[in-house]
């Protein structure tokens, strides 16, 4: 029998870097202690409290006066004092009012009319990713389809120069990959890249400001109707967290869900013979995957969740790729079921005032891309073992080599 701290060390990333997500520990903790105390890996650095139930993740999530994206940020690494003060005016790591206010003001460039304007460009971006790794053979998954498919949505998004993807894609590995030395050596590369990245945002808005489109920017730079603007450090931050979110959670998803269908060819044939289902095979796919592992909050009050007291200043832990999996709310929940409905997986947050912006974006990207890889490259099968990420945040894939037929010339 293994003994408890190897049942549960669930957030050690060379666990999800050797097995992925540890989803027997998580399936032990959310029968025996879904709220469970478990120690930092860091010393002299207090723990934190792992919530592995689909229930308390929406409780938690749904209660920001009483757990906090702001006090310590929604990150799991605790931040330093200056980069709270910086970062601290992103909408990811505000609260009520604060974060309601920016949301309201960005809200107009995610609308499903504002995404579903994308939709073509989608498709000729998908059609374009086949074109060029069509006539090879074989490819890395992950470098021709997963990571370059967001990447190009969001620079259509923004409105940004092709030519500037490539440096994006590299900040917003180096931003989210903090724990796997292939991307970055310490935290302060991190700190120099966000400061870039910052001004490579600030000189977009100057652009936009000279010269008005019709696109996200525009308006995200527009006066609301009572004349309030975004600052120009809450637009560079918010920036920067569209790069990084829209750019990490779609690829690993896309990796995720390729990888996924390999491993249950039925599945693949089944969605193949009958398209109707992608609208919930995408579902399942972010259920199953769960793009982000954990955000964190900060209990602002002493309170209870799970049977357990929490204390004013505890950091609690939601762990959305275990409510995803949770026996409670999910009908064979470890069943990949591209046809499951109702799906209520938390893959895009808990509900509260931090449900995922880009929703619509990355349903749009994920129905096209496997409905063009369905009609273009339908033999697509593993051609080696994948490479995982490092990373107790991102479930993700750092290389996925595949093989296909070419076209006939």
């Amino acid at each position: 029998m293994p003994t408890e701290l190897e049942v549960t060390d669930v957030i050690d990333p060379g666990v999800y870097e050797e097995i992925g997500v540890p989803h027997e520990r998580f399936a032990w903790l959310r029968e025996h202690d879904p709220v469970h105390w478990h120690p930092d890996p860091n010393d002299g650095v207090p723990g934190f409290w792992a919530v592995t139930r689909h229930e308390d993740v929406v409780h938690v999530s749904r209660h920001p006066e009483l757990f906090s994206s702001h006090t310590r940020t929604a990150m799991f690494e605790e931040f330093s004092p200056d980069d709270l003060a910086l970062y601290g005016v992103m909408m990811l790591f505000q609260d009520p009012p604060d974060h309601t206010r920016l949301r309201s003001m960005v809200n107009k460039g995610f609308t499903p009319r504002m995404i579903g304007r994308l939709e073509q460009h989608v498709r000729e971006i998908c059609a374009g990713l086949i074109d060029e790794a069509a006539p090879l053979g074989e490819c890395d998954f992950v470098e021709r389809f997963a990571a370059p498919l967001p990447l190009y949505t969001i620079c259509e998004l923004l409105g940004a120069p092709l030519e500037d993807r490539e440096k994006i894609f590299y900040w917003s590995n180096k931003l989210v990959a903090f724990n796997d030395p292939d991307y970055i050596g310490d935290r302060s590369e991190s700190t120099a890249v966000a400061a870039e990245f910052m001004e490579w945002a600030s000189a977009l808005a100057k652009d936009r400001r000279d010269t008005p489109r019709d696109d996200i920017v525009t308006k995200l730079l527009s006066a609301d109707a009572d004349g309030t603007r975004l600052s120009e450090e809450e637009f560079q931050l918010f920036v920067l967290m569209l790069s990084i979110a829209g750019n990490e959670t779609t690829r690993t998803a896309t990796a995720g869900g390729m990888r996924t269908f390999f491993e249950r060819p039925d599945q693949w044939e089944r969605l193949r013979a009958d398209r109707s289902l992608l609208p919930t095979a995408v579902e399942e796919i972010v259920r199953w995957v769960s793009p982000i592992n954990q955000f964190r909050r900060t209990a602002t009050a002493d309170t209870e969740l799970g049977g357990k007291r929490i204390r004013a200043g505890d950091k609690v832990v939601l762990f959305y790729a275990s409510a995803n999996r949770d026996e409670r709310v999910f009908e064979d929940p470890f069943a990949f079921d591209v046809g499951r409905d109702p799906n209520p997986h938390l893959g895009f947050g808990g509900g509260g005032p931090h449900y995922c912006l880009g929703t619509h974006l990355a349903r749009l990207n994920l129905k096209i891309i496997f409905d063009t890889i369905l009609d273009r490259m339908p033999d697509i099968a593993p051609a080696g073992p994948a490479r995982r990420l490092r990373s107790n945040f991102v479930n993700g894939l750092k290389e996925l080599p595949v093989r296909f037929t070419p076209p006939r010339r």
